[in-house]
């Protein structure tokens, strides 16, 4: 049998070019976050499944790569047997469930408010299609122990500075609050059970419109005067001024705390960037239990960054709610636009030295030795025939010179 040398569905290979760019982004994204005051942690790809299953993700339970119980504990010739029966461990989809157990496993041992930051592959059996993988990176920080609106600025503020280190400019954050929400909803004539589907149909549309998400408030079955309650809603409420919000039920507190995030934030940007209040922000996880964020970019119609405040997840593993709210780039998608934008990793100097047959080769590695301590960096070739066709090969790769040894002097020239 022929094998497949295509990556398995929804996976990828990345070229060195493309992997200089990543590892650049991740590391400049890693060095912001860590001269801002957060600590760099590393949780499993692989956790226990029923912590997967009852983390309130959303559509993404839906997605989970799960995994086969092994050995002895795999028996396959029982009766009646269900998936439950024969799966015990998943790939995580997101960081953050992940992190909440890492703290409670470990919270003895850090601080009263940990600062994290992670970085790493999570896996969704999503229908691949261009710019939608089954594996993908991300970058997380997340405050656990601070209750304040002090940890979602702080948050923000931080990956606002990641965007800016890597030339990202004049994106705009879009903010909510699923307390909000659910004081419009429930005012809209929506009872509370019907909280997360209403939040679901909200959520697309800017993908659908308005009558998009009409005709599938109706396919559920809810009152034409409840629907044409929140459509109305969606448009009166897209304003600055948030003092309307009291008209629906939004407690003042809630109102203060939002207009002190957005102030404060905006007060930081220097005018690189600016945020706004969205009512339409929904964010698809149902584990937020307060104000929710994203990033947009240009015209991508997609956000570059997203996340919210999570306060009863921990208490889900010890009983005990502790405050926590967390913020994650998409590293694709972020990675993909600035390769689009013909973005270069600067401060790497390229050169690629031949040597011939005849030279001894201990010596043209102290030469290029010489050329590394010079912030030169330089990979070593025996000199083939067609020299024209490699140096071409090796521009694709980023490579911007080259040489032919010589004990003498070196001749380092350009690469067009």
């Amino acid at each position: 049998m022929k094998n497949n040398l295509n990556p398995a569905k929804g996976m990828r290979d990345f070229l060195p070019q493309e992997q200089t760019v990543r590892d650049y982004v991740e590391r400049t994204i890693i060095d912001v976050y860590k001269i801002s005051g957060f600590e760099l942690i590393e949780t499993p790809v692989v956790e226990n499944i029923e912590n997967l299953l009852g983390s309130q993700g959303g559509d993404n339970l839906k997605l989970i790569y799960k995994i086969l119980k092994r050995g002895n504990k795999l028996d396959l010739n029982q009766s009646g047997l269900t998936e439950d029966d024969i799966v015990e461990l998943g790939l995580r989809y997101d960081l953050t469930i992940p992190l909440s157990r890492f703290y409670c496993n470990n919270r003895h041992n850090l601080p009263a408010v940990m600062k994290a930051i992670q970085v790493g592959n999570v896996f969704r059996a999503e229908r691949a299609q261009k710019g939608r993988y089954r594996s993908f990176k991300q970058c997380d920080i997340d405050i656990i122990g601070d209750g304040s609106s002090n940890a979602e600025i702080e948050l923000l503020t931080a990956s606002a500075k990641a965007l800016n280190a890597l030339n990202v400019k004049n994106f705009q954050i879009r903010i909510n609050d699923r307390r909000i929400l659910r004081s419009v909803i429930q005012n809209c004539g929506f009872n509370d059970d019907s909280f997360d589907n209403v939040c679901i149909i909200l959520d697309k549309l800017d993908k659908i419109g308005a009558q998009g998400i009409e005709k599938e408030f109706l396919a559920k079955g809810y009152s034409i005067d409840n629907i044409n309650n929140i459509i109305k809603a969606t448009k009166y409420l897209n304003t600055s001024d948030l003092s309307i919000l009291s008209d629906y039920g939004v407690s003042s507190d809630v109102l203060n705390n939002m207009n002190y995030i957005i102030s404060s934030v905006t007060k930081m940007s220097n005018n690189r960037y600016e945020i706004v209040y969205d009512f339409t922000l929904v964010r698809g996880m149902g584990y937020y239990t307060g104000p929710i964020f994203e990033m947009v970019y240009k015209d991508l119609g997609y956000s570059i960054a997203g996340g919210g405040r999570y306060d009863t997840m921990i208490g889900q593993f010890i009983g005990q709610d502790i405050p926590a709210v967390g913020f994650s780039i998409g590293f694709e998608r972020l990675v993909n636009k600035l390769i689009d934008d013909s973005f270069t990793v600067p401060g790497i100097n390229k050169l690629a030295m031949f040597y011939q047959e005849h030279d001894d080769f201990t010596e043209v590695m102290k030469s290029a030795d010489d050329l590394r301590t010079k912030g030169f960096s330089v990979t070593i070739h025996n000199k083939p025939k067609k020299l024209n066709k490699v140096l071409e090969q090796l521009s694709k790769s980023g490579f911007t010179k080259f040489c032919i040894y010589d004990k003498e002097s070196l001749d380092i020239k350009e690469l067009n």
